[in-house]
């Protein structure tokens, strides 16, 4: 069964409204009209379906299927395209636990669905589990789905001791994938251990293994997110090496520098950047901010193209350099901690529901510092011009900058990505921390700033300082427009 390159997600990080959708604020059926609409026009393969966040609609297959059922027929969910669940992590999220069973108990619900309509695949078979630390988060949401979901078609009830199958039906599929997503300092740069524990005694056909980009960058600066990619990607081969089990990775980019720099336009670089990768996700800002034939033709390359093994990395160095990064950019993050948080409130949001709770925006370090969630993040920055990119990096000398490029190869391109929006009047602005250390890195970067994107961010600065706050958001938006992408 062929594992697809490109994973359409709900992340809200667009900026234009997709034609579907009657509100920029994509929620309930527009969501289920995205999911045909990127398997049959974007020729994307896999669909997550957040059912982390509130509003999350388990009846999606049958609403897909009753509607598209034609196309379906042909093209069969669970075989040629996927959709797969995100669930919540009780270990972190116990208020959200009983969503993750309700997901659960919809997935056999759903292979009634597809058999009623002809299909003879399980249109769902695999989970998504976020904020993965340990193996035994994993074992407990397959245990949960083997011997208590699956498990309860043999109990028999009451007096008649009539069977549960027998009652309502079987239930299918008796096993489903689980896949960790590793989001942490500490689960990203150890989830090797996790997989390792995880797979032994079984022997699957293959197994996924999702890591984050957005929360790494926010908590740790996005140059550390990196480098803990490489090194994971790494360590998951020498799983796939050890076991003999293919360890398809997932990394989840964003259309921001900061959170991946995948955009249809640089899909290249990051298959060079990370050549292990089995599925790349396409976000929404990857989706709708772009002219639909860059998508498209973005995604065919995708589609083409065959993962390798992965870049070697020198682990220790990388894990060194990111040290010193992560230790100055949240230094440099809490002098404009509070300006952050503020200018957050005039980002537009995209999506009816949080994608999920995560990590909150703390970083262990931070000391109880509270930041918004990666997207708003990123915008709050660059809507000041102020890119999120260039912080931390000041930590490394020339020559570490120089032995950079051999972990990282395309930090000029991601640099030099980010730098056309930076505003030089707004860095004169910024606490000294700040200033210095962007000044420092400006040194190694081919820097081309925009003196139109300059003005608007420089309005946008001012009026909220200056507590004129009626058309920041506008000003916002308008930037975002330029950049191609909210955050």
């Amino acid at each position: 069964m062929s594992v697809p390159r490109c994973m359409s997600t709900q992340h809200p990080d667009n900026i234009a409204t997709p034609f579907f959708s009657d509100s920029e604020i994509l929620a309930g059926e527009a969501e289920v009209k995205e999911a045909f609409f990127v398997f049959s026009q974007m020729g994307c393969r896999e669909q997550m379906w957040d059912s982390e966040g509130k509003e999350a609609d388990n009846q999606v297959v049958e609403k897909l299927l009753s509607r598209y059922l034609d196309f379906f027929s042909k093209n069969r969910l669970g075989r040629e395209f996927r959709l797969t669940y995100r669930v919540p992590n009780p270990s972190v999220e116990k208020g959200q636990g009983k969503i993750l069973l309700e997901t659960l108990h919809s997935i056999p619900r759903a292979y009634d669905v597809a058999k009623a309509a002809g299909i003879d695949t399980p249109p769902i078979f695999e989970v998504i589990l976020p904020m993965t630390t340990s193996h035994l988060e994993l074992e407990r949401v397959r245990n949960y789905y083997e011997q208590v979901l699956i498990g309860q078609k043999e109990t028999r009830l009451g007096a008649e001791k009539i069977s549960v199958r027998d009652w309502v039906g079987d239930f299918q599929p008796e096993h489903i994938n689980i896949i960790p997503l590793f989001e942490d300092f500490e689960s990203i740069s150890s989830c090797d251990e996790v997989v390792l524990k995880y797979l032994k005694g079984k022997n699957p056909e293959y197994q996924r293994v999702f890591l984050a980009r957005s929360d790494p960058a926010l908590n740790y600066g996005s140059a550390t997110a990196v480098l803990l990619a490489k090194v994971a990607l790494q360590k998951l081969h020498a799983v796939e090496e050890k076991t003999g089990i293919p360890i398809l990775p997932i990394l989840g980019v964003g259309g921001a520098p900061f959170r991946g720099n995948f955009t249809p336009n640089n899909v290249s670089n990051c298959g060079e950047e990370y050549p292990s990768v089995q599925t790349f996700t396409a976000q929404s800002s990857f989706k709708y901010d772009h002219p639909f034939r860059d998508v498209v033709n973005a995604v065919d390359i995708m589609n083409d193209a065959r993962r390798g093994p992965p870049r070697h990395v020198d682990g220790k160095k990388a894990l060194a350099f990111a040290n010193k990064i992560v230790k100055e950019y949240q230094a440099q993050l809490s002098q404009v901690a509070d300006l952050v948080n503020g200018l957050s409130v005039f980002v537009p949001g995209r999506r009816a529901r949080k994608l999920h709770i995560g990590l909150f925006g703390y970083a262990r370090s931070m000391k109880g510092i509270k930041l918004p969630r990666a997207i708003k993040f990123c915008a709050s920055f660059y809507s000041i011009g102020i890119p999120p990119e260039l912080l931390g990096i000041s930590a490394l000398s020339d020559r570490e900058f120089d032995e950079l490029h051999e972990l990282y190869v395309k930090v000029d391109e991601d640099l030099k990505d980010s730098a056309k929006y930076l505003n030089k009047v707004n860095l004169g602005r910024m606490p000294k921390p700040v200033r210095d250390g962007v000044t420092k890195v400006l040194g190694w970067v081919d820097c081309e700033p925009d003196d139109e994107y300059a003005e608007l961010t420089t309005r946008i600065y001012e009026n909220y300082k200056a507590g004129k706050h009626t058309h920041i958001t506008e000003d916002v938006k308008a930037a975002a427009w330029k950049r191609r992408f909210l955050g």
